[in-house]
């Protein structure tokens, strides 16, 4: 006699979130595996925003003796981790899907796809805008007679986690939604707690990004605007505990 395993038990689900888990890893080292011969260029396209600022005569350097090896493998990595983001979120929807209510998909399904594309937003504000206005900065104002060397482990650190910080920065509008949807708080509050926001989204910006003003107020003043996105996308959005009481009334 087979013994079958219940779905809606405890061990049913670890079951079921070990697959989902395992289909994220393969999906993340088949891309990387995919994009691993280019890993040079992904690399070359990653600098081009420093390489077209430095001075002429000027390039990257590497100070430590792997680092033209691994820093372009870290990178790949990282691209490939992104890449294969929207993958992950239909995995984590399939596992959380079935114990979801109908009206609850219909709202959670806009909020997974809309974060995916924020995120890569996010990413590309930082690439196109903020690279290119920072490095440009940082190298006006080298004092006369300093060469500017930049390590490629240095800057790789450093865009990445600029990469990460723009990358969260503009899923603002989602937490807002989910805190409203969630009875957290309301909208009105959010509107109130505004000036709040502001001073934490400088605060954010001067944690975040380097010791300098630009860079700071390029992350925050896009939270700031995305924190009224989320107010203004918000008044769509039905508390839940509303909703539970619509349902407990019948409406």
């Amino acid at each position: 006699m087979t013994k079958t395993t219940n779905p809606n038990s405890l061990l049913g689900h670890l079951i079921e979130l070990r697959r989902r888990l395992l289909n994220t890893v393969l999906a993340v080292l088949l891309v990387f595996i995919s994009l691993a011969y280019f890993a040079a260029d992904i690399y070359h396209l990653m600098a081009s925003p420093l390489m077209a600022v430095l001075p002429t005569g000027a390039s990257m350097i590497a100070t430590d003796v792997a680092a033209p090896f691994f820093a372009p493998f870290k990178l790949t990595f990282i691209v490939a981790l992104c890449l294969t983001v929207p993958y992950m979120l239909w995995q984590i929807w399939l596992f959380v899907a079935p114990a979801l209510y109908q009206k609850e998909k219909h709202l959670v399904a806009p909020l997974i796809i809309s974060s995916t594309l924020l995120f890569y937003c996010g990413i590309a504000f930082a690439y196109f805008v903020v690279f290119p206005l920072v490095f440009g900065f940082f190298t006006s104002v080298a004092p006369e007679g300093v060469t500017i060397a930049t390590d490629i482990s240095s800057y790789l650190d450093f865009v990445l986690k600029l990469f990460f910080a723009f990358g969260l920065s503009f899923e603002i509008p989602v937490a807002v939604l989910l805190l409203v949807w969630t009875g957290a708080v309301t909208r009105q509050q959010l509107i109130e707690k505004r000036p709040y926001f502001i001073v934490f989204a400088f605060i954010i910006g001067m944690l975040l990004t380097p010791p300098d003003v630009l860079s700071q107020t390029l992350l925050a003043v896009p939270m700031c605007l995305l924190y009224e996105l989320g107010i203004w996308l918000s008044r769509f959005y039905v508390s839940r505990s509303d909703d539970d009481n619509e349902a407990d009334n019948g409406v």
